[in-house]
């Protein structure tokens, strides 16, 4: 039987998980995931655990903070004065907004904190600095 490899493209079901055994993806329910491995389309470490699986073999990977979303980096979290934000908007912690840079690219901020004065901004992505736990099924090679 085929071992997945590098360069393969593959179809898997899985879940993600925070070592707490919060949920945070799943692709159960919902259609496989197809990838290339090694593509980049996918987390490092996530496309690395997939390598030497067996169509209709299950595993559990523990992919390090490196290897996924990389550290949660200080210089990415800005306190921003709450004068600099339209009127109508009312920033509520968990909101997600877009902000855009002076070359026009847009990125997502995640409201981590309001005061009567300043809005606190984190352009981390949501799982950056941790450790996640997959369920993986490798369904086929494609």
């Amino acid at each position: 039987m085929a071992q997945a490899k590098n360069g393969d493209t593959v179809k898997v079901h899985y879940t993600g998980k925070l070592e707490d055994g919060t949920v945070f993806d799943t692709s159960i329910n919902r259609d496989p995931l197809q990838f290339t491995i090694g593509g980049g389309q996918l987390i490092p470490g996530f496309e690395q655990a997939v390598v030497g699986m067996n169509p209709g073999e299950s595993k559990t990977a523990k992919v390090p903070a490196d290897k996924a979303y990389g550290p949660h980096l200080e210089e990415m979290v800005l306190v921003v004065d709450r004068n600099q934000f339209p009127v109508d908007l009312k920033p509520e912690v968990g909101q997600q907004l877009q902000s855009r840079q002076p070359d026009g690219r847009t990125f997502v901020v995640t409201v981590t904190d309001v005061s009567e004065s300043s809005v606190t901004l984190d352009a981390n992505h949501p799982l950056a600095g941790k450790d996640l736990i997959f369920d993986i099924q490798l369904i086929e090679i494609v």
